[in-house]
């Protein structure tokens, strides 16, 4: 095994357990003994995090393929990358970057094939490029531009205004936005926006560095020219402050649609207001003691409706409302007790997405077996026109509304970097490529992808994609890293990524995916599979397709990585807890750790709809039994557990995550280095326990170029040296 040289000894920080704080649940009594590790501000976690840096850095500096990992990504990484053009007043727009550029730049074009300018170029905001755009919406007439700037990888935004022909900004500053869309007005005097309350400031704290819970998110009005604090509350709700908002223009402007989520179930109350019907208009809202007044067109948790197009008072959603693989219905909001399907729910595949573009006709994305297939329907009755070609693999963006008769969409696969397809539906015309994507120094002929099903431990069918070089001999020598995540109903669909395409190319090795359940890769039925207190069949099917790998000569233990993020990282910790025999390496990402004490912190109060809540009897058995923080053992000291360990195991945070908060890692860590080797008298755990502590980013989204490289070169690195793979030109 390529694990650390017996001259690369670690040596472990000591850190100070407190073993009097331990909470008791539903009378059983649980220990915490990592408790401070939750205070960011504390000098003795900074002093723990420096440490745990440093270690980390002795290990990284023996991983002899570090530089050559970075270059390699570096190279492959610096190709073109195309967002779907969209039209807006009487420009294109599109984001570009050119490649190694920290952040992508929007431009406008008068023509799709005129001079192209830059409106707003994100890197101009910070030198080192950790400022981003995470949220952008054009006025109805393309006059004005707001968008989100987020610092440091922080879900905190501040939303700013652009006046798009000058490119001069306006003096708008709105603070304390988070989980927000930006819906104007089609008079163009403003928008609506999701805020917080403006929470408690710690002296000298960045934004996004804070835990504290984010409760009573409201929904206001921006009147442009205008300082926040005279926006006008539109919506909030005190006795449900945990409960979320997003609110939207309806295409013709008649209508503000709210909607109403407890959590992060695929289900929504709906709410409609008529914006023509207030008096005066909003600007008669103004200094009001009273929210907007909605009718309640859907008032219960039962469903998810997602408005599609609306025709005065008859609206057309895309719903799982008694379609977990999802339908498209229509209703009168004059006579809201008759809904009237449209498309039906499908017998296999899932309706993924639906908009509605060229007046009366619908673009519709279906999911079969996790691969995109695009139709093109009537929007009055549902019946299929066309079906637009598509390879196999992902629709990476549609853009196109109802007065479009103008499409573009993007795709993606594991071997495709990009491609953008132009149609012309007014005219019937034949697709067109727009753009495609080539990357230096990559030939997709050399490799290839396969799709297998694999029996999970109850005999439920988990697909997985398998990506290697061609004509590999299966002779159970190659190193694998294999991916998952399995929650919230979000489904892992093939995307090309330069940083694994090195590995295959340079090390040899396989890369997999496993697609299962807790996704939303087969609908609501699948998500529902691996939830609350089935969560156990996620990490059944995750060693299910380990155990394949195996099987099937692709690999072996010794030599098996794998990986995931966020609820990806509560997987692979959960996996390794499980089964420390099946893997070669561990990498877990911006993971939930702490399955007790995780909706305390920032947003984690809307992942009860997924996990449970150990504050809950019944919910508090489901979480002990595979909490990772809870669940650390020593598998060399359990009668078949014989030479046994953990294996080498990357935790990855950073410093601005305020989605899953890096205590999480933080206390994980702790424990395994406790439990595996600073309590054990003769602990086998030779294999390392880091982490990699990252500074100025969040959870993941908004990083910067450099900063996606330099982590993906560090922890393939580390895979790579752990597994014992072999580096080749």
């Amino acid at each position: 095994m390529g694990s650390l040289a017996e001259t690369d000894v670690l040596f472990y920080p000591d850190v100070r357990r407190d073993e009097s704080v331990a909470d008791d649940y539903h009378g059983v009594r649980v220990a915490d003994p990592y408790r401070w590790l939750e205070d960011p501000d504390a000098e003795e976690v900074k002093a723990f995090v420096a440490e745990q840096v440093k270690l980390t850095d002795t290990v990284l500096q023996s991983c002899d393929v570090r530089q050559k990992m970075n270059n390699k990504i570096t190279e492959l990484f610096d190709y073109p990358k195309f967002e779907c053009p969209f039209k807006r007043g009487d420009k294109y727009f599109y984001f570009h970057n050119k490649g190694l550029q920290p952040q992508s730049v929007l431009y406008a074009q008068d023509t799709l094939d005129g001079e192209a300018e830059v409106i707003l170029d994100p890197n101009e905001l910070s030198e080192d490029g950790t400022v981003a755009l995470s949220v952008y919406s054009f006025s109805e007439n393309a006059e004005f531009l707001a968008f989100g700037l987020s610092a440091s990888g922080s879900d905190w935004v501040t939303i700013k205004v652009l006046r798009v022909a000058t490119k001069a900004l306006e003096p708008d500053v709105l603070c304390w936005v988070k989980f927000s869309s930006i819906a104007w007005t089609h008079d163009h005097k403003g928008f609506f926006y999701c805020r917080y309350p403006t929470p408690f400031c710690r002296k000298d704290a960045d934004a996004g560095t804070e835990t504290d819970l984010n409760l009573s998110q409201q929904v206001y009005y921006h009147f442009l020219g205008t300082d926040q604090s005279e926006d006008i509350l539109c919506w909030k709700d005190s006795d449900n402050p945990k409960w979320m908002f997003g609110a939207e223009v309806t295409d013709d402007g008649k209508y503000l649609v709210l909607s109403i989520e407890e959590g992060c179930d695929p289900v929504n109350r709906l709410y409609l207001c008529e914006l023509d019907s207030l008096p005066n208009g909003l600007q008669g809202w103004k200094g009001k003691d009273e929210l907007l007044p909605f009718e309640r067109l859907v008032d219960k948790f039962d469903a998810k409706y997602e408005v599609i197009a609306n025709d005065g008072n008859v609206f057309t959603f895309r719903t799982n409302k008694n379609a977990p693989r999802y339908k498209v219905t229509r209703v009168d909001t004059r006579n809201p007790e008759t809904w009237t399907d449209i498309i039906a729910e499908s017998a296999k595949d899932v309706l993924d997405s639906a908009q509605c573009v060229n007046h009366q006709q619908l673009v519709v994305s279906y999911l079969s077996d996790v691969k995109h297939v695009l139709e093109v329907r009537d929007l009055e009755h549902g019946t299929l026109l066309r079906t637009l070609p598509l390879d196999i693999g992902t629709v990476s963006g549609i853009s196109g509304r109802r007065k479009d008769a103008e499409i573009f969409y993007g795709f993606t696969s594991f071997l495709t970097p990009g491609v953008i397809y132009r149609c012309d539906l007014s005219e019937d015309s034949e697709l067109t490529v727009f753009k495609e994507t080539s990357v230096k120094g990559f030939d997709r002929t050399r490799f290839e992808t396969k799709q297998v099903f694999v029996p999970s431990k109850d005999g439920t069918k988990v697909p997985m994609f398998i990506v290697a070089r061609k004509s590999i001999a299966l002779d159970g020598k190659h190193p694998a890293l294999l991916y998952g995540y399995g929650g919230f109903n979000i489904s892992i669909t093939p995307y090309f990524s330069a940083s694994r395409i090195v590995l295959i190319q340079h090390c040899g090795v396989i890369f997999a995916i496993a697609n299962i359940r807790g996704g939303g890769e087969y609908g609501e039925e699948w998500h529902r599979a691996g939830s609350l207190g089935n969560k156990q069949n996620c990490f059944d099917d995750f060693q299910a397709c380990s155990e394949y790998l195996i099987k099937e000569g692709y690999t072996q233990p010794r030599k098996l990585g794998i990986e995931g993020g966020s609820n990806g990282g509560l997987l692979v910790a959960a996996c390794i807890n499980q089964r420390p025999d099946l893997y070669g390496c561990a990498l877990a990402h911006v993971g939930v750790m702490d399955m007790l004490r995780f909706h305390k912190f920032t947003i984690g109060h809307a992942w009860t709809t997924d996990y449970g809540c150990s504050e809950k009897e019944e919910e508090f058995k489901w979480l002990i039994k595979y909490s990772p923080l809870h669940n650390v053992s020593r598998p060399w000291e359990k009668p078949d557990g014989l030479g046994v360990q953990y294996p080498p195991t990357m935790l990855l945070t950073a410093d601005h995550d305020d989605r899953v908060v890096p205590l999480h890692t933080l206390k994980l860590l702790a424990t395994l280095q406790h439990v595996l080797i600073k309590s054990s008298k003769s602990s086998n755990q030779t294999n390392p326990i880091v982490a990699r502590i990252d500074t100025k980013a969040g959870h993941g989204a908004g990083r910067p170029t450099k900063k996606m490289i330099d982590e993906a070169a560090d922890r393939l690195s580390f895979f790579v040296k752990m597994t014992g793979a072999e580096w080749t030109e």
